[in-house]
């Protein structure tokens, strides 16, 4: 099986990263230094973000 292609972009990895105070680690570490609670917390987020511009687009 092939490794699934990301949906978010690294752009946008990065932004969550840094909202969420945990940039740095990623600097020095990479993706695989977070926490399994700080990518959960960035997969809500990104969540989050999508929902409210839907509802904002929606509105219009």
């Amino acid at each position: 099986m092939g490794r699934r292609r990301g949906i978010m972009s690294e752009a946008f990895k990065y932004e969550l990263a840094k909202d969420l105070g945990f940039y740095d680690t990623v600097i020095t570490e990479g993706w695989g230094g977070i926490k399994t609670r700080d990518a959960g917390n960035m997969v809500k987020r990104a969540i989050q973000i999508a929902e409210e511009a839907l509802a904002k687009q929606q509105q219009q």
